[in-house]
């Protein structure tokens, strides 16, 4: 069964974990405010969707519980463990550099926007949304786009 959270958003796009799978891990969260989160995430990705001339977006990280979250190393407050982050791709619009630069342009609201190890944009939204703008690269060194 599919649960689609927005017309081109489905629930189960945004727990699937490869890291989740290989370890045995249950990704699927059952807390209301995480699935009300993970609703407005693809309300996001909808609206990246538009910006990138509607042409399709992989989603390859969404919600991530707890201990999938740690199992791939992230932060204990990164904003997938809420569900209010996705990392993606575009490959119909153009490189992940493309995407950060045309999000960052556009009028769209996000709390962080990082264009993340020359592979995938990452975005995140938040009660502030502070529109940050960062790039993180192969040694983990974190800068402005």
């Amino acid at each position: 069964m599919t649960t689609l959270l927005t017309p081109h958003v489905t629930l189960e796009e945004m727990v699937a974990s490869q890291t989740a799978a290989r370890l045995g891990i249950d990704n699927m969260p059952t807390d209301t405010v995480i699935l009300d989160n993970l609703k407005k995430t693809a309300e996001l990705l909808e609206q990246v969707r538009t910006l990138l001339g509607s042409r399709p977006i992989i989603i390859s990280s969404g919600y991530r519980c707890l201990a999938v979250n740690s199992a791939v190393g992230s932060s204990p407050t990164s904003a997938h463990v809420q569900g209010q982050a996705a990392d993606f791709t575009c490959p119909g619009f153009g490189n992940p550099y493309q995407v950060c630069q045309a999000i960052a342009a556009s009028n769209i609201q996000f709390d962080q926007l990082i264009y993340e190890f020359a592979s995938w944009t990452h975005i995140a939204w938040s009660t502030t949304q502070r529109r940050q703008l960062l790039t993180i690269d192969n040694s983990g060194t974190r800068y402005g786009i």
